[in-house]
């Protein structure tokens, strides 16, 4: 009975020894599996022009006296609004949707305009809508009555197009990557990382605060990340906080979407209405919608902000200056808006590649997106094209990448069951060569244990 016992464990552990070398050479298959980096995405149409939203291309090459905007179908192709029915056959030779509007940018924009010249009502935002052909004005909580009968009035006599809306809540400014960066001023979001070519710079909000802010990664003031060494805010709203150390550090061009994960960017551009988008902020994290208006105008209490991209992404007080992205693209930070994530609101943000332009930076991208450029002089020019040809349901944020530099920890046994380190499948595979040795060697040893017990009664 007890030799039987004993064949019994002894099988069992050459088992389990056999199955362990088994799972640590599985685990080390996929680890190295998903260290390789997943392939990029790309649209499934492309504009005439090469690059760029095909809508966009289209729009130029007509003129905005015969097009009134374009935007992405549910379909994934680009929709035009024409004034004409010639415009209306050149879209549609080109393989997008043309739509017949009674009027064209150039009269949208003039209402607009005129809207602008009005006496200034704080808690109030209009954009172009482009796919109903109206202008949309809309109202917050904290407008009087009589502002908005004011207002009400100028529409009125620009004409029937300029459509008016109260909403709830403020129009107000998000501050209090999209990891959290601390003042003295509040709480906002890390936006992208950028350089000019010597030194390395987050691009966040400008509401977050003027030069000269010094910025902290912790609410004790004990990790200093760097100064707010250029700020534009009102009319537009961006700034730079040059980093302390002079260099972003690795996986700057990774942007936080909680959880210690990220996604990583690979390029900048402007969006298209329709478009699916991602917004990250430190505080509601990652977040998703449509963009619904482009060159919309806020009038913020602090003041007026031109030129900014209006989605129904919801936001929330500490999320200013986070990145706004699709597809691994750049897009905008966080400016501001009204609502949060739990009963919605409409969100703006100030487009990426104006910034860039202005401030004479670019991207920090990966080396493989990068195709060697990371030397050129500064550019704001969009370093891809725009996420335009496919489906807005379609759109993911981007591929997904570690956050590095943060301070979250994981356990041992997270470690070891993390199927994307190496380490640990070569550690079961040693431990179960081990087990099969001291297997063989306790074997070896009982056999002649009992070979000895049984001769030496035998000899007597």
């Amino acid at each position: 009975m007890r030799h039987a016992r004993r064949r019994v464990v002894r099988r069992v552990t050459r088992l389990a020894a056999v199955g362990g070398l088994l799972l640590g050479g599985a685990m080390v298959t996929q680890a190295a599996m998903a260290s390789e980096t997943p392939p990029a995405t790309t649209g499934a149409l492309r504009s005439a022009a090469g690059a760029g939203d095909p809508g966009d291309a289209l729009v130029a090459r007509l003129g905005t006296a015969r097009t009134a905007g374009s935007w992405i179908g549910a379909d994934g192709r680009p929709v035009v609004a024409v004034t004409d029915d010639a415009a209306a056959r050149a879209v549609r030779q080109a393989g997008a949707t043309a739509k017949v509007v009674p009027r064209s940018m150039d009269e949208l924009k003039s209402a607009t305009t005129t809207l602008r010249s009005a006496p200034r009502v704080a808690g109030t935002a209009w954009a172009v809508d482009y796919r109903t052909n109206r202008v949309v004005v809309r109202a917050d909580s904290t407008v009087s009555a009589g502002d908005w009968s004011r207002m009400t009035q100028v529409a009125a006599g620009i004409g029937g197009f300029v459509h008016m809306e109260r909403t709830k809540g403020a129009f107000t400014t998000r501050l209090n990557g999209a990891l959290p960066i601390l003042s003295t001023g509040g709480r906002c979001s890390a936006g992208f990382n950028v350089t000019n070519g010597q030194r390395d710079f987050i691009l966040t909000a400008g509401h977050c605060g003027p030069a000269g802010s010094t910025w902290f990664a912790d609410n004790q003031g004990d990790q200093q990340l760097g100064q707010t060494v250029d700020s534009a805010f009102p009319g537009t709203d961006f700034s730079l906080v040059q980093y302390a150390s002079g260099k972003a550090g690795a996986g700057a061009d990774v942007v936080s979407v909680g959880g210690g994960k990220g996604v990583r960017i690979t390029g900048a551009a402007d969006p298209a209405v329709g478009q699916r988008v991602f917004r990250s902020g430190s505080t509601s994290g990652l977040r998703d919608g449509q963009v619904t208006g482009l060159n919309a105008t806020v009038n913020y209490p602090e003041g007026t902000v031109t030129g900014l991209i209006e989605t129904d992404v919801c936001a929330e007080p500490g999320d200013s200056g986070g990145p706004l992205f699709s597809e691994g693209i750049a897009l905008g930070v966080t400016s501001g808006g009204n609502g949060d994530c739990k009963t919605g609101g409409t969100t703006f943000f100030q487009p990426v590649t104006k910034a860039m332009t202005t401030l004479g930076v670019r991207l920090i991208v990966s080396a493989q997106n990068a195709g060697g450029a990371q030397g050129t002089p500064p550019s704001g020019a969009p370093s891809a094209p725009a996420q335009g040809g496919m489906a807005p349901n379609a759109a993911s944020p981007g591929s997904s990448a570690p956050v590095t530099g943060t301070s979250e920890g994981s356990t041992l046994l997270a470690r070891l069951t993390d199927t994307r380190n190496v380490g640990p499948g070569l550690l079961v595979v040693a431990g179960s060569l081990i087990a099969l040795v001291a297997t063989r060697y306790i074997r070896s040893e009982q056999d002649r244990k009992a070979y000895q017990r049984y001769y030496s009664a035998t000899w007597g």
